[in-house]
């Protein structure tokens, strides 16, 4: 199961809708990726989202 370490963020469920309006369950994944980088002189591994990295390089974390 995709799950980001920092946000919480996790597989969600929906509809695949036709043009018929006919309905399918379809899964939502966000985008997880692994990612090390260094904090307090360790090296740290943690499952990400993109949106969470892209917060971290904002405010200068990463």
């Amino acid at each position: 199961m995709a799950v980001c370490e920092l946000t919480g963020k996790k597989t969600m469920s929906g509809n695949n809708v036709s043009f018929s309006l006919h309905r399918t369950k379809r899964k939502f994944k966000p985008n997880v990726q692994k990612k090390t980088f260094m904090l307090d002189g360790k090296k740290v591994t943690m499952n990400l989202s993109s949106a969470a990295i892209r917060t971290l390089r904002k405010k200068g974390i990463l």
